[in-house]
């Protein structure tokens, strides 16, 4: 009898059924864990990043965001010395991590190279996901919340793409985003067995 190619050793189906949840509850909490343990590193790393988006269409650059004890800090060189500067919380943009790990646990064998691989692949396009999700909820707070200086700076079409795209977000997209990657990123890694399972029957 043949061996399976390299291809379809490393693919696998997924099997709905108490080992697979006892693996989703599992990779949940540990993910969970690393989450709580890298969450103000990993703030940083968004606030730098969505920091020097805005300030590409900022002219003169006046944004400097900054992670501070689980906030996103929003400041504005224009700002008056004496105002409040928003705090955005900063877990609500990134807390989707523990979803993304535990749907990359359905399969038997998650730590197959092929499967762990893709996981971190969708890891890192959730993080581009997390940074422009900032991105829009720093300009939805500068169009709609800053009274007479958001009507001066933002007509009404930027209020309503920047607040609609923020509110998206937080009602479905960062609870969307991890099916997205997890169906686009983590599903060629089963999906050819399950093909072949459904031809074999």
């Amino acid at each position: 009898m043949a061996r399976p190619g390299r291809a379809e050793a490393d693919t696998f189906p997924i099997r709905l059924d108490a080992g697979a949840a006892l693996r989703v509850a599992v990779a949940f909490a540990a993910a969970l864990a690393i989450w709580f343990a890298f969450s103000a590193p990993y703030e940083k790393t968004l606030a730098a990043a969505a920091e020097l988006v805005i300030r590409v269409f900022e002219s003169p650059d006046a944004t400097s965001l900054a992670a501070i004890d689980g906030e996103i800090r929003v400041d504005r060189t224009d700002f008056p010395p004496d105002s409040a500067r928003p705090g955005l919380p900063a877990a609500d943009l990134h807390f989707n991590f523990a979803l993304l790990a535990a749907l990359f646990a359905l399969p038997p064998h998650p730590l197959r190279p092929a499967n762990f691989g893709r996981f971190w692949l969708a890891a890192a396009l959730l993080w581009i996901v997390h940074v422009v999700a900032l991105v829009f909820q720093v300009e939805s707070v500068y169009a709609t919340r800053l009274g007479p200086w958001s009507a001066e700076h933002y007509g009404a079409v930027a209020r309503n793409v920047w607040a609609a795209g923020f509110h998206f977000y937080q009602i479905l997209g960062r609870f969307a985003a991890p099916f997205v990657l997890w169906w686009g990123v983590g599903r060629p890694a089963w999906a050819p067995a399950v093909a072949r399972k459904s031809r074999a029957t």
